[in-house]
């Protein structure tokens, strides 16, 4: 393994980490709410919604971000190595996925671990050894 030096961020992405936590515990300490993006947008599917406000600006920051940050110059450039399809599954089965774990990658690794949450512990663990897996079986088996 090997770290690409010329696009190595370790600032910005600490930078970035402790503004998503500042966020997270704002939201929380606030608006007594956990800021898991599952949670978040199931809860507007389900209307009328008296806290639909402040759900739809969260998620209009998570798409408005990278918007501004292209209007200023930088522009966020996605490669993704999927077709519609496979994209459409992914996103289908981390729908599911989210249900049956009782929330997001967000709502568990970034606000329950941080309460001590061992239903979050278990959660990301089991999160982050199915993505381990996923990419080892996909990298080494299938040669992809």
């Amino acid at each position: 393994m090997s770290i690409d030096i010329a696009n190595f961020t370790p600032g910005l992405s600490l930078t970035g980490g402790v503004m998503i936590g500042i966020a997270a515990a704002v939201l929380v300490l606030f608006n007594g709410r956990i800021a898991g993006i599952s949670g978040i947008l199931g809860g507007l599917m389900n209307l009328p919604q008296k806290d639909a406000g402040w759900r739809v600006a969260f998620l209009a920051g998570l798409v408005g971000a990278p918007v501004l940050a292209s209007l200023l110059g930088n522009p966020v450039v996605l490669d993704i190595g999927a077709g519609w399809g496979e994209v459409v599954a992914a996103g289908f089965l981390v729908g599911i996925g989210t249900r049956y774990g009782s929330g997001c990658t967000s709502g568990h690794g970034v606000c329950g671990i941080s309460r001590g949450s061992i239903r979050s512990l278990v959660a990301t663990g089991t999160f982050m050894a199915s993505g381990f897996l996923t990419v080892f079986v996909t990298r080494h088996l299938f040669g992809g």
